[in-house]
This record gives structure tokens, C-alpha cells and sequence, in this order.
């Protein structure tokens, strides 16, 4: 005799099969047949009840963005269906597989005015790749294996909506996911195209490669690359880490958040091979008349962001190699020896501030200690705002060290619920969550899931009463009086001490080596509340620092305002390298 099985209970063994290992959200009358399920199956797929639905669909994002595996999160009839929104559009914006299971309320009661009843589906239309409400409880298993097909196959979200009743009731227990059946499309090379993309290196001036996650898998390439041909490395703020940031010839990302020396490239190459990138701002940060190769394994991002001399529809790692092999060695220009000279002089101006003793605290001496505490291994989860300039500029990752942020919808609160997906992905590494003040208090009841499970998050909060990064947009880029950023001076030690923390207030360099020695010395959450300085960090996006085109005052004042006496501008390095090799004129 076939055995019985309850629809949701369907739901979840399908989920178990397709390897999901955690499952976030927060109970509702509507989803009680579902967390009946999840109680049967609480050996197989963990629990994890987040204070706010966002919170757990934020977990589930970035369960996909550190595994690469989908990431389930789940809402309850109306508002807690509405709540899981902010997390998934994080999701389908960074491209990453996330499965929401909304409730519904039972089938005799849909479309009828009900309580917390509501037209669901509309509400998920723009989100999700994938957008189903089941009809009957039977359709439960094969919806829930084509909705994780989907997520996958279309780097999005998929929304299977379980009305209450179609969850209680009993199915046959048949259905197999044929889970070994996904595979990763990979595109061979077109060698007409490959030699054209030669040719162009070998003719350029000044090229340089700038790539971004979809070469994540392609390191080494990257780096034979750069050093075959000579050619300085620029990445998306998102591709942070895929090379170790003291490898030489990557000069860091490049736009607002992102250090000096990849911003002044971009506006100076004459070629650019560009990489498994898809970055809106792209179009603002690049010499305009620069030629374009570019390289990815999706078609329809070709030409997406401007206009390309070759196209190379194929995988990152594939294609750079069939580049590497087809192409010939170059000496070093003028261009590639500024480029690694600017670097030096950016990061010998960073460390010159590891020891400041100015207070409120700068940021640099703060991410010292933080760069020599956290382990090879270490996972950050960092929010968005400052918090990521400060990020991208002065964290150095090495070793197997991996991050999250959110990065083209830029949500706040993106930290904290995404350091307790990595801490339960991965328990054996250390984890962090970097917050400024503003996004670490949207969120800031999930220290409460973090004290509940035992996670021992070391959480740091930049407290510098103020939203930096809108501040910094009001007075450069709009130049209006500041409108709406100033927030109240709190005591977050106190604050989270009271959620079940242990937490400190740190404000010298001492203090934070403290800090961080004792939270590698306890089981338990640690808040660390840094009280940072008011000054914003050096702007990129609207530089004055060279002189023999920018008008000297604001140059002047510049240099003042951000401490920059000792920086050069990459026309500096440019005229001192084509000086020491005149016959690389370029």
C-alpha cells in the first residue's frame, strides 16, 4: 500500500531532497499546516524563526550568495507575506536563487474578503522568476521541485503559495525530485572572436581587465591574464575577494564605494576586458572611447552596458583561457607601471592612519585590528552605507575568507540576518556583521535569533550618528543643507546587553583589540558599538587632487578635508613611468 503523506510535509522532503539544510521565516495561523510539517521534519531541515519576515528572507539571499545552493525563507497570509518583499528583491536584484513559501489562507475562504486574505500572486509578480499558487495538495511536491528548478535556472526567486487547508491534506507518497538532473550551461569560446580580442590587447595602450562575480570561479585566469598581457586588474565592489586584495595588479573595485586607484584607471585605459559583469553604474566609470571586450555566459548581457567591439558568449574561466593561449606575451607600459605605483601610494596613504590616536575614532585603525584578529576563513556580512566604502577600501581579504552585502538593491539591515545564514552555513568559521548605525538599527531584533540558537556573532557597529553615506550624497552630490540623516547618540552596548549580548563600547584601537579578543574567547554573541568619527571618507566620485587640470583651490581644499597631503594623482605616476621608459610612449 502507497504511503500517506501531508502536503506540506511533501513540500519540505522535497526541500530536504534538493539539499536545503535551513529554512527561515516567522509563524502565522495561515502557515500552521507547514510549520506542522516543519516540526515532523526538524531533523532534517532546521527551523530558524527570525523576529521579521525581511529579516528572513535576507537570511535566505544570502544563504544563496555565500553557497551558491537556493536559500528558502517563508511568509505567512498577508503581512507576513508583504514583509518578505525587502529580502527578496535583494535576491532577484544580486541574482540569486531564493525559494519563498507564502501562506494563503484555505481554499473555502480565498476570495472571499477574509481575514488576512489577499490576491497574493499580483503582490510577487515583479519579484519573482517564478510565481504559482497550488490547487491542489497533490500539485504540492512537483510545485515546490519546479520552483527550485526555476530559482536556479533563472538566478532568481520562485514564490509557491500554500493555501492553509491544501497543507493539512493527505497525498500519496510518490514524488521524486530528479535533483541530479541540473546542470551549468558552458558555452565553447568562438575563436573568430577570441582572435579579434587578441588582436585588440595586443594593439592597446592602455588596457586593463575589470571582471565582477560571474568570475568568481576564474582566479587563476584572472591572473594569468593580467600578467601575460600586462594588464591591471579593476573588479565590481560585488568581486571583492575573488583575487587576495595585496595581489599587485587588482587595484580594488572601482566607483563611489570603491579606493582611488581603480576609479582613476577606468578614465585612462583605452581597452577594457571586461569580465562576467553586469554593473548599472558601469556606464559612468570608464573612458567613454575605450574599446570593449567582453566575456560572459548569459547573451543578453552583451552590450548590455555599452557598446562592445567583441562579444565572447562563453564561460568566464573558459574564455580567458582560450585568450591566454591565443595571445602574446607584452612588456610592461607606462600605463600598467602607473597603475601599480598608484596602488603603492593609496595603501602606503591608508596605513598611515592604522595608528591614529585622533577621537572619535578614524575607521583605518579599527580595520587594522580587524584585518589581524579574523581568521583565513573568517565571513563578513556587511550593511550598506559607509560601512561599505570603509569595507571595500581597508578590509585586506586573503585565505578562503568570503562576504555578502547587498549589492544592487542596497537594502539596509542586509547585515545582521545574513551573519546568522553564514554562521549556520558555515559554524566553524568566524563570522562578522559590519553595520553602521543607521542599518544595524532596522534589524537590530535579530541579536535576539542570534542569543536564541547560540550563534557567536561578533557584530560591530561604526556609530557616527549621522546616515553617512545620504549625508555625503547631500553635500556632494546635490550640495543641499543636510536633510533628515542625524541620528540620536545610543548605547548599543546597553541596548543588546539587554537581548541576551555581551556587548562593548569601543573608542581607541586598544579598545577594540580587547573587544575582539574576548569575543574569540566566548560561545556567545558579541556586539562591539565603535563610536567612529563624523568625518565622511575620501570621496572618489567627485576628486580634486590634480592640479595640472583641476582647479587649484577646490585641489587645495580637497586635500585638506580628507587629510590627502600624501596623495598623488595617477597623471603623476603616468608622467613618472613614461619618463623611465621613454620609449613606451603610450
Amino acid at each position: 500500500m502507497v504511503e500517506k503523506i501531508s502536503g506540506s510535509d511533501a513540500v519540505l522532503k522535497v526541500l530536504e531532497q534538493w539539499g536545503v539544510k535551513h529554512i527561515y521565516g516567522l509563524p502565522g495561523g495561515s502557515f500552521d499546516s507547514t510549520m506542522n510539517a516543519i516540526y515532523h521534519q526538524k531533523g532534517k531541515i532546521k527551523y530558524i524563526q527570525v523576529r521579521h519576515e525581511e529579516a528572513g528572507a535576507i537570511a535566505a539571499s544570502a544563504t544563496a550568495k555565500l553557497t551558491g545552493k537556493v536559500g528558502v525563507c517563508f511568509g505567512s497570509a498577508g503581512p507576513g507575506a508583504v514583509h518578505l518583499l525587502n529580502g527578496l528583491y535583494d535576491a532577484k536584484s544580486d541574482g540569486v536563487p531564493v525559494v519563498a513559501l507564502v501562506a494563503q489562507v484555505p481554499t473555502n475562504r480565498m476570495n472571499m474578503d477574509f481575514f488576512q486574505a489577499m490576491d497574493e500572486e499580483p503582490i510577487f509578480d515583479d519579484v519573482a522568476v517564478w510565481n504559482r499558487t497550488a490547487m491542489t495538495a497533490e500539485a504540492l511536491p512537483r510545485m515546490t521541485d519546479e520552483a527550485i528548478r526555476q530559482a536556479y535556472m533563472k538566478h532568481g526567486v520562485a514564490v509557491l503559495t500554500i493555501p492553509k487547508d491544501l497543507g493539512w491534506t493527505e497525498i500519496d507518497d510518490t514524488y521524486q525530485p530528479n535533483v541530479k538532473s541540473q546542470q551549468i550551461p558552458v558555452e565553447v569560446p568562438d575563436k573568430a572572436a577570441i582572435s579579434k580580442a587578441v588582436q585588440l590587447i595586443k594593439t592597446a595602450k592602455a588596457p586593463m581587465i575589470y571582471f565582477g562575480i560571474g568570475a568568481r570561479d576564474a582566479a587563476d585566469e584572472l591572473k594569468q591574464a593580467a600578467e601575460k598581457f600586462k594588464m591591471p586588474l579593476v573588479s565590481s565592489v560585488l568581486a571583492k575577494g575573488i583575487l587576495p586584495d595585496d595581489y599587485p595588479a587588482y587595484l580594488g573595485s572601482t566607483g563611489r564605494v570603491a579606493p582611488k586607484p581603480g576609479v582613476e584607471v577606468g578614465f585612462s585605459t583605452d581597452l577594457i576586458l571586461w569580465v562576467g559583469n553586469d554593473v548599472p553604474f558601469s556606464i559612468f566609470l570608464f573612458n567613454k572611447h575605450a574599446k570593449v571586450i567582453q566575456i560572459d555566459i548569459e547573451s543578453e548581457k552583451l552590450g548590455k552596458r555599452r557598446h562592445n567591439d567583441v562579444s565572447i558568449l562563453a564561460d568566464s574561466k573558459a574564455a580567458l583561457t582560450a585568450i591566454i593561449k591565443a595571445g602574446d606575451a607584452r612588456q610592461p607600459s607606462a600605463f600598467y607601471q602607473a597603475a601599480l605605483a598608484d596602488k603603492q601610494n593609496w595603501n602606503d596613504w591608508q596605513d598611515s592612519f592604522k595608528n591614529a590616536d585622533e577621537l572619535p575614532i578614524r575607521p583605518e585603525p579599527i580595520f587594522d585590528v580587524l584585518n589581524k584578529t579574523a581568521s583565513d576563513q573568517a565571513i563578513f556580512a556587511v550593511d550598506v552605507g559607509n560601512v561599505d566604502i570603509n569595507f571595500e577600501r581597508l578590509l585586506n581579504m586573503r585565505g578562503h575568507q568570503k562576504w555578502a552585502t547587498s549589492g544592487i538593491y542596497a537594502t539596509m539591515g542586509f547585515a545582521l540576518p545574513a551573519s546568522i545564514a553564514a554562521k549556520l552555513e558555515f559554524p566553524d568559521r568566524d563570522v562578522y556583521s559590519l553595520s553602521g548605525d543607521g542599518g544595524f538599527a532596522m534589524l537590530m531584533e535579530e541579536v535576539m535569533v542570534q542569543v536564541k540558537y547560540g550563534l557567536p556573532i561578533t557584530n560591530i557597529i561604526f556609530s557616527n550618528e549621522t546616515l553617512g553615506y545620504i549625508q555625503a550624497e547631500q553635500t556632494d552630490d546635490t550640495h543641499q543643507p543636510l536633510s533628515g540623516v542625524e541620528l540620536p547618540d545610543t548605547n548599543w552596548a546597553e541596548v543588546t546587553k539587554g537581548m541576551g549580548a555581551i556587548s562593548y563600547t569601543v573608542r581607541t584601537k586598544d579598545d577594540m583589540q580587547r573587544a575582539l579578543n574576548a569575543a574569540k574567547g566566548t560561545d556567545k554573541p558579541v556586539v562591539i558599538d565603535v563610536k567612529l568619527t563624523h568625518k565622511m571618507p575620501l570621496t572618489t566620485q567627485h576628486m580634486f587632487i590634480d592640479p595640472t587640470w583641476q582647479d587649484q583651490d577646490k585641489v587645495a581644499e580637497f586635500i585638506q578635508k580628507y587629510d590627502a597631503q600624501a596623495l598623488k594623482p595617477f597623471s603623476y605616476f603616468l608622467d613618472e613611468a613614461k619618463h623611465r621608459q621613454p620609449q613606451l610612449n603610450a
